[in-house]
């Protein structure tokens, strides 16, 4: 698939690693549909793109069922139809399953939360699951082969303190397998992204400690940047044989 001139949603777009992959699609003549919840962010960053005028932004919560519907209905009037989607959105909470004292190694002092397990789950997973239906929907609605790239993670294999995080990321690697065999006869094509250490405002939010300790497993030796994972994106849109599988772009990372 072409990359000008395709509709493509980008979900967590206001910032970080979705503004990175809208704005590298938008120079490559994408029409971008922004999808974030913080509607003064997310306005600025539409205004930011190449060509501002002929791409779109849209208040919502990924996490949100009838948000969602309203966002993508919302953006296929105002298109004409969807050609791709990333589902980029998420959230950190991170914290250990249980937590001990280092005086009192039998004495529990903190647990996760079901507040942060279910933020991240609800974030996480069930706006890709969400996001990816009603795209998938807009598409077959309309006969519109399209391609539906989900954000997963190296952290889907299991990382220390990220229970939630994890668990999330590795549901939409399956989601990603599960989908590509399902679309295949609409012509939509579904592919996963799991980066890295990549350089981004949630990577900020990061403890020291935990950062410091992944980049001791990173062969290249760096955090990634965004713009490489912009490029595997407009890579997964353009080459059609690319489908049901995780793209590993990690630096070498192995947890």
């Amino acid at each position: 698939m072409d990359v000008k001139n395709s509709i493509v949603v980008v979900t967590g777009g206001a910032r970080g690693l979705g503004l990175a992959i809208a704005s590298s699609l938008a120079e490559q003549g994408a029409v971008l549909a922004l999808i974030d919840i913080d509607e003064a962010t997310l306005r600025k960053a539409c205004e930011s793109l190449p060509n501002p005028t002929q791409h779109s932004w849209h208040t919502a919560n990924v996490a949100d069922e009838a948000s969602i519907v309203e966002a993508f209905s919302t953006i296929a009037t105002r298109h004409g139809r969807i050609h791709v989607v990333v589902n980029n959105a998420g959230i950190l909470r991170d914290a250990m399953l249980v937590k001990t004292d280092r005086d009192k190694p039998n004495r529990v002092s903190q647990k996760l939360t079901l507040q942060q397990w279910q933020a991240v789950i609800d974030v996480n997973l069930t706006g890709v699951f969400l996001c990816g239906r009603e795209a998938a929907s807009q598409m077959i609605k309309t006969a519109t082969p399209g391609v539906v790239i989900n954000v997963s993670s190296v952290s889907r294999a299991g990382n220390v303190g990220q229970s939630n995080y994890a668990a999330a990321k590795a549901g939409v690697a399956a989601l990603t397998v599960t989908w590509a065999k399902e679309l295949a006869r609409h012509g939509i094509r579904v592919a996963a992204i799991a980066p890295g250490v990549i350089g981004t405002d949630m990577l900020a939010s990061m403890k020291p400690e935990a950062l410091k300790r992944m980049l001791e497993f990173v062969p290249i030796g760096r955090v990634g940047e965004a713009a490489e994972i912009a490029h595997t994106v407009q890579y997964l849109i353009e080459n059609d044989f690319f489908t049901g599988r995780v793209l590993e772009i990690d630096g070498g990372l192995r947890l």
